[in-house]
C-alpha cells in the first residue's frame, strides 16, 4: 500500500476553513484512539456539503457502516484505530450517486426499439416485459442492473417494477439501497385488478418494510389522466396515514395537452403501463389537477423535467413539491428539451428511467447532459445527482453527502488522466470527462461493493450469461 505524505498538501484557494486547517499532530498512544473500521485517504474529496467546497490531503474515517469524521488525514491517522486503511492517491472520492428514477427489470429490454413519443415505446415494453416476465425477469433483470449501477457508481435508486415485492426481496438480498414504487392503477397490471387491490397489496408490502434498514417504498400512480378523482383522493389518504411519498411521470407533455380540443374530445386510444387508456377530455395539465386534489405537497416527486412547463415548475415550487429529470431517455424519446430548474432546498434530482430508453445505468453521463443542455455548472449537476437525489427520495438525512453522521455510501473514481492538478477542476474533470470505467472502488454503508472495478456481491461470471439467455426469450415472445 501506498502512504500519502504526513506533510499536508497546499489549501487550494476558498476552501472552507473548518476542513482545511493542516498540521501536524502530537502522536496519539495507541490505547487512547478511537476505533475505525476504515480509513479512506484519496487525493480529492468532494463532499457535496459545504457546496461548492473541493478538498485535498482529507480522509474519510468509517465506523459501524456511518462516517464517523471527515478532516486532514494526518489528524485522522492520528486519531484512528483503523482495521484497514486505502490510501487512493490519484482517486476523487464523492457521495455515492443516487439514480432516482429507474426501471432496473428493462435491462432485459436493451436492444428493443425506441419509438416516440414516450408512451409508444414504454406500451411496447411493458406488454412485452408482462407476457415474458414474472418473478424470474423482474429477479434477473434488477440483479443485472444492480451490479451495472453499483459499477458506475451508483449506490442508491428507486425502481418502479411490475412486482414491487419481487423488486424489494432481491434489492435487500443484494445489500443495495432502494426505494420501491407501490404502482397504482384503476386498470389491471402484474400487481392487482384495480385500484383497490393495488392498495391493498402496497399496505401489506409496506408493513413487511417498515423498518428495512435499506429498503423504502413509495407510492407510484401510473398514469395521471387514466386515474379517477376518486382514486387519486384515496391515494392520498393512504399517503397520508403511512407518512409515504409518492412519485408520478408526467406522461403528457405540455404540448400535447394544450392539443386536446374542447371538453369533449376525447384523449386518443393507446396504450401506456399496459393499461388501456381512459377516453375522457383532458381540461387541465395534470400538475393543476394533482394541486387540487391535495396531491401536490412535500413529499410528492414529479418525473419527467423536459416534460414540465414554466407554470408547472411555479407549482411545485409553490407547494414544496419535487422534481426528477431523466435527461437522455426523455430525448431519446421525444421531450423537448428545456431548462432544468433548481427548486429549493436540493428538491431537484436525476434518474436513467428505463434503460431500454437511455442505454445504460449512467448518472455520470446524466449528469454531463443535463449540464450541456441546461447550462448548469459542473457542481451544480454533480448537487443534482448526490443530494438532490437523496434530498428528493426523502434520505437527505442519511445520504448524499460525505458528512459524520451519514450513511458511509460512497464513490471513488480515478482522474490521474483528467487533468486534475488543481481543486478548482476536479469537479469540471468528473462531470464532463470522466466515464463509469473511471469508478474504482464504491462503498454502501461502508461495505466494499466495487474493488478495483469489480463488483464484490455477485458472481460476474453466472450474470453475464443473462442477458443473451434472455434475449432468446424474448426474441420468441416478440416474434409470438
Amino acid at each position: 500500500m501506498i502512504d500519502l505524505l504526513d506533510h499536508p498538501l497546499p489549501r487550494a484557494p476558498g476552501q472552507a476553513s473548518i476542513y482545511c486547517a493542516q498540521h501536524l499532530c502530537t502522536p496519539v498512544p495507541m490505547s487512547d484512539r478511537e476505533p475505525a473500521d476504515l480509513l479512506i485517504e484519496p487525493r480529492w474529496l468532494l463532499p457535496v456539503s459545504p457546496a461548492d467546497t473541493v478538498l485535498e490531503a482529507q480522509a474519510v474515517a468509517v465506523a459501524g457502516g456511518r462516517i464517523l469524521a471527515v478532516g486532514p488525514a494526518v489528524e485522522l491517522r492520528q486519531r484512528f484505530a483503523v482495521r484497514e486503511r486505502i490510501v487512493r492517491a490519484h482517486h476523487a472520492l464523492l457521495p455515492g450517486l443516487v439514480n432516482a428514477h429507474t426501471r432496473a427489470a428493462h435491462t432485459l429490454l436493451r436492444g428493443l426499439p425506441v419509438r416516440g413519443p414516450r408512451a409508444r415505446s414504454l406500451g411496447d415494453w411493458v406488454g412485452l416485459e408482462r407476457r415474458a416476465g414474472g418473478a424470474d425477469f423482474v429477479r434477473d433483470g434488477m440483479r443485472l442492473a444492480i451490479a451495472e449501477m453499483l459499477r458506475a457508481g451508483i449506490t442508491c435508486f428507486a425502481d418502479l417494477s411490475p412486482l414491487p415485492a419481487e423488486a424489494a426481496r432481491t434489492a435487500a438480498a443484494a445489500q443495495v439501497r432502494a426505494l420501491i414504487a407501490l404502482p397504482v392503477s384503476d386498470a389491471p397490471t402484474g400487481s392487482g385488478e384495480d385500484a383497490t387491490a393495488h392498495l391493498a397489496k402496497a399496505e401489506a408490502l409496506w408493513d413487511e418494510y417498515r423498518a428495512h434498514p435499506r429498503i423504502g417504498l413509495y407510492f407510484a400512480p401510473l398514469r395521471e389522466s387514466a386515474l379517477s378523482d376518486a382514486t387519486l383522493t384515496r391515494l392520498r389518504r393512504v399517503a397520508d396515514e403511512l407518512d409515504a411519498r409518492i412519485a408520478l411521470h408526467l406522461a403528457e407533455s405540455p404540448a400535447q395537452r394544450e392539443g386536446y380540443a374542447g371538453e369533449d374530445a376525447p384523449e386518443p386510444g393507446g396504450v401506456e403501463d399496459g393499461a388501456p387508456r381512459e377516453r375522457r377530455a383532458l381540461k387541465r395539465p395534470a400538475l393543476e389537477r394533482l394541486a387540487s386534489l391535495g396531491l401536490l405537497r412535500p413529499g410528492f416527486t414529479a418525473v419527467g423535467a423536459l416534460e414540465c412547463n414554466a407554470g408547472g415548475v411555479q407549482l411545485l415550487e409553490r407547494h414544496g413539491a419535487s422534481l426528477i429529470s431523466c435527461p437522455q431517455a426523455e430525448l431519446r424519446l421525444g421531450a423537448r428539451p428545456e431548462r432544468l430548474p433548481l427548486l429549493a432546498d436540493d428538491r431537484t434530482a436525476l434518474g436513467t428511467d428505463s434503460p431500454a430508453a437511455a442505454g445504460a445505468f449512467d448518472l455520470l453521463a446524466e449528469m454531463r447532459t443535463a449540464a450541456l443542455l441546461c447550462g448548469l455548472s459542473a457542481r451544480e449537476a454533480l448537487r443534482l445527482a448526490t443530494l438532490g437525489g437523496a434530498t428528493v427520495l426523502g434520505l437527505g438525512a442519511q445520504i448524499g453527502s460525505i458528512e459524520p453522521g451519514k450513511a458511509a455510501d460512497l464513490t471513488c473514481l480515478d482522474v490521474s488522466g483528467l487533468g486534475c492538478a488543481r481543486a478548482g477542476a476536479v469537479a469540471d474533470a468528473v462531470v464532463f470527462a470522466a466515464t463509469r470505467s473511471q469508478v474504482s472502488d464504491v462503498w454502501t454503508s461502508g461495505r466494499a461493493a466495487v474493488s478495483a472495478g469489480r463488483v464484490m456481491l455477485f458472481d460476474e461470471t453466472e450474470l453475464s450469461s443473462l442477458p443473451e439467455v434472455w434475449a432468446r426469450r424474448l426474441a420468441f415472445e416478440a416474434a409470438a
